[in-house]
């Protein structure tokens, strides 16, 4: 029904309706735009287009229904709506890990107050207490969670109880595109920030200055380290069958943007769970030269400052 309803939207607009609609309505009507576009071919392949005369009727008659999916979808999912404030968030993560960074992202965009413990990725003695030994790892007044799409998942769930997040609009692409970024786009990352020697010292200066280390580790992690995943990320490239680092990086970024197909965000009039995903795990390489290269070479630059723009400032506090 609600695809009905998007493809009337659609149609009415492009005959130039003269139906009135309120300011509301006319803000939401570009991203249902956008949404409808995307099924029409799937609802009416070519050979099978609705005659216009004989379905003229049919579709006036659900016409008025767009609007009040809109409406509906709209006052269930305001950005940044949020009743969902617990009263203890603490992240236990590594500064520039994708992952963490998702998640990060998620609590940022739903002004979630968190604090950071930054563990050391030589003795991870932060998280001895834990069964798990990976980041992030999230603490929700006393509840450990793992797992950053897990984690998501769960926290979305408590901020929307009335919702599923099965059930988020064009959910079906949402998991796609957030499957998209576990399985591809992070495989991508490494091998671009450990290209050469230099951009391997530029990132572990990152990684160094922000993380938790003594200065002797950092002294020893920024050049170790450097060196080491140096080496890594060629491995990392042979594995996950990347020719050129670059390429592949801006062909991702490409992909993404023409997965939007025209709208401001995948999610619409709003970004979703993959916009999110996609902006978490791009931000550590913002400023470092791949993220430089990418935002200078690649379309992604105007989608990336909306979501910097929508997500705001970092929600963290000091532990």
């Amino acid at each position: 029904m609600k695809r009905i309803s998007g493809l009337a939207a659609t149609i009415r607009a492009i005959e130039g309706g003269a139906t009135a609609v309120n300011a509301t309505k006319q803000r939401l009507l570009p991203a249902a735009l956008c949404r409808t576009y995307s099924v029409m071919p799937r609802l009416f392949p070519l050979d099978r287009q609705l005659p216009y005369h004989s379905n003229r009727s049919m579709l006036f008659s659900v016409s008025a229904s767009a609007s009040s999916v809109a409406e509906d979808v709209h006052a269930k999912v305001q950005p940044h709506a949020n009743n969902f404030q617990p009263k203890d968030v603490v992240l236990y993560q590594y500064e520039a890990c994708p992952f963490c960074n998702k998640v990060k992202a998620f609590l940022d965009y739903h002004d979630i107050a968190y604090k950071i413990v930054e563990v050391n990725p030589i003795s991870k003695k932060e998280i001895k207490w834990s069964d798990y030994k990976k980041v992030p790892v999230l603490m929700v007044d006393g509840e450990q969670m793992v797992d950053s799409s897990d984690i998501i998942d769960k926290l979305f769930q408590r901020i929307h109880p009335e919702m599923s997040v099965d059930s988020l609009l064009d959910g079906d692409e949402d998991r796609k595109w957030r499957g998209w970024v576990d399985n591809h786009l992070v495989h991508v990352l490494s091998p671009n920030i450990y290209r050469t020697t230099s951009e391997a010292l530029e990132s572990f200066d990152y990684i160094t200055t922000h993380g938790n280390f003594s200065f002797t580790e950092r002294i020893i992690a920024k050049y170790g380290g450097a060196a080491a995943m140096y080496f890594v990320s060629k491995k990392l490239k042979k594995k996950h069958n990347i020719v050129d680092e670059r390429a592949a990086l801006y062909e991702a970024a490409e992909t993404w943007v023409g997965a939007l197909k025209g709208c401001e965000f995948l999610g619409g009039f709003k970004p979703n769970l993959a916009d999110l995903a996609v902006f978490g795990v791009l931000r550590p390489i913002r400023h470092l030269k791949s993220g430089r290269d990418m935002l200078e070479h690649t379309r992604i630059g105007d989608w990336y400052t909306r979501m910097e723009s929508r997500v705001g400032v970092s929600s963290k506090i000091k532990a």
